[in-house]
């Protein structure tokens, strides 16, 4: 029963051998490039098994959808579950991958990660895409620098039996000046390379035929429209972005599943190719100067492997077919140029300030696109959360800004609230997968760099009296009125606070109770402050007053308690009415 399943799946070994024969001999000839044949490879077209495209049409397919490989991976999985690396290199050929090949997807993985690391881009995805496209870049026939050679076009793309799409690049990709053909390792078809070419293995070239420039295109096209690719409905949307076949889909899948399993490296040049087309090889029309460089026999297998047959041929001309269902195209992918990576800080510094006053600093983002270029005219909104009562200029809590040409966005100067404590500051920028910073800031309490006394009239009292001039004090942050400044007044007895003052003068407190110490005292709208009445007790000397304020300054006034002093009474004047002693003669 296995062997009979086995068959079902793997029919058409002789297309196999055929095609293997005429890759060895275009390879031992020179010839400039190996066609994937009308038929043989390529990267799919959905009106074969009756998908979702219209005739003519690619939709915005990065293929252009061509045809693929419909080859299914052996019903024999490579290894047990999670082990997709540090396997042997012996094993199923199916499950090898070629070493240049490989590296490429992982290169290409690590790459995406570091600039939209929100994708979540598997290299065994690329891998999957990779063996249905090129079967591995036919089995690793790369030079040293991962060039396929010979390059790898597939068939003309002139409307018959496949999309029409004419010229987009003068033949400069595909070496065809009438029609686009899917080039390279990853079949790009060039008007999409054009706007997702990339290079990745840093010849100052974007070569569609170089599997490592390749490998990271199809890995950033994948990932467009804000894809978290770790989801199998964003997945699914990838892949048929790819190429509009659920058929495609299916195949892509199976192979995905089956590299998650485990794989493990080969030697370049040594894998297998694949056998099974997606499509029945079409007949060129006279003078079109289409055909094919490899044209191995059409297979009689269906072209869904393991499948049931079609009820009759759906290309145009065939007949029998019935028109499929039209769905929805799925939306074509940003090119990276447009599309959103990553959200960064562009240099802002601490955020931090007084009570009631202008932050100095500004929040300040930058956006980069999908390959790490600074992106213009994405919307940030900047959000104050907090209760310390800081909004942006102009009393708003939420701004939306965008950036500009270098891809920076600034946010409006922050005004601190009167409520000291931290509070953050968020910005969001990007839909379906917003990107989010957070910025941490503080409102301090008001300050003052200076305080002193309006006057320097000397202040005394007797002992049990109370001062009977007030003591007034103003405060000033840079030379400027300091108001709000919180002010603490400590009896010491040295002039640095160390030691506070058990005797001497004191204040009193709301039950009238002395205190020798206050803690609640706030300057005015002029930055002055006015003391309470202070008292002295019935200990003479000369006693301190240290008052303090938040941000450090101080001053120290002198208080004297000592009693008045006496003055002698006048001795009265003599009563003009006595009579003066008599004088002696």
């Amino acid at each position: 029963m296995a062997a009979h399943i086995r068959r079902r799946l793997r029919k058409g070994a002789t297309t196999t051998a055929v095609a293997a024969a005429a890759v060895a001999a275009l390879a031992a000839s020179q010839a400039p490039a190996a066609t994937l044949a009308d038929g043989s490879a390529g990267s799919g077209d959905p009106k074969a098994a009756g998908e979702d495209t219209a005739s003519g049409e690619t939709d915005g397919a990065a293929t252009g959808n061509s045809p693929y490989y419909t080859d299914l991976p052996p019903l024999v999985t490579p290894d047990k579950p999670g082990s997709s690396s540090n396997l042997p290199a012996a094993g199923r050929a199916e499950a090898g991958i070629p070493a240049s090949i490989l590296a490429a997807y992982k290169q290409a993985e690590r790459t995406v990660a570091t600039t939209d690391p929100s994708c979540r881009l598997p290299w065994q995805l690329l891998a999957a895409i990779g063996k249905v496209e090129s079967g591995q870049a036919r089995g690793g026939r790369v030079d040293a620098n991962g060039t396929a050679s010979p390059r790898i076009l597939g068939p003309a793309l002139n409307g018959q039996g496949f999309a029409l799409i004419k010229d987009t690049d003068g033949g400069a990709y595909d070496g065809d000046a009438v029609h686009d053909r899917a080039v390279g390792p990853m079949q790009f078809i060039p008007s999409t390379w054009a706007s997702w070419g990339q290079d990745a293995n840093g010849d100052g070239r974007k070569d569609p035929n170089n599997i490592y420039d390749a490998a990271l295109a199809a890995g950033r096209y994948l990932c467009a429209n804000d894809r978290d690719l770790a989801l199998a409905a964003d997945l699914d949307q990838a892949v048929l972005s790819y190429n509009r076949s659920t058929e495609y889909l299916r195949t892509v899948r199976s192979w995905y599943s089956y590299y998650q399993r485990g794989t493990h490296e080969i030697p370049d040049g040594t894998g297998t190719l694949p056998s099974i087309p997606s499509t029945p090889t079409p007949s060129p029309r006279p003078g079109t100067g289409s055909g094919p460089s490899v044209t191995p026999s059409p297979s009689p297998s269906p072209s869904k492997p393991g499948g049931k047959p079609s009820p009759g041929p759906s290309k145009p001309g065939g007949g029998g077919s019935t028109s499929p269902t039209p769905k929805p195209p799925t939306p074509k992918p940003t090119p990276p140029s447009e599309t959103f990576g990553s959200l960064e800080n562009a240099g802002t510094g601490p955020l931090r300030a007084t009570a009631g006053q202008e932050f100095d600093e500004r929040v300040s983002v930058l956006a980069r696109n999908a390959v790490g270029a600074p992106l213009a005219k994405v919307p940030v909104t900047f959000t104050v959360t907090g209760g310390t009562g800081t909004l942006f200029a102009g009393g708003k809590k939420s701004v939306t800004v965008r950036t500009g040409a270098d891809g920076t966005a600034t946010a409006p100067k922050l005004q601190a609230g009167e409520k000291t404590g931290e509070f953050t500051v968020t910005a969001v920028a990007g839909t379906g997968r917003p990107r989010t910073l957070t910025y941490a800031a503080t409102v301090t309490a008001r300050q003052a760099d200076a305080i002193a006394r309006t006057d320097e009239k000397a202040l005394v009292a007797a002992p049990g009296e109370k001062f009977a001039d007030a003591v007034t004090v103003k405060a000033t942050y840079k030379d400027a009125a300091a108001a709000g400044v919180a002010v603490t007044a400590t009896m010491v007895k040295d002039p640095l606070g160390v030691i506070d003052n058990d005797k001497g003068p004191y204040f009193k407190d709301a039950a009238g109770e002395p205190v020798r110490t206050l803690t609640t005292l706030t300057t005015d709208a002029d930055g002055q402050l006015r003391l309470p009445e202070i008292f002295a007790d019935d200990n003479e000397g000369t006693y301190l007053l240290r008052l303090t304020t938040e941000g450090g300054a101080s001053t120290v006034i002198k208080l004297t308690v000592e009693a008045p002093e006496e003055t002698a009474p006048e001795e009265p004047a003599p009563d003009a009415t006595e009579t003066p002693a008599a004088t002696k003669p």
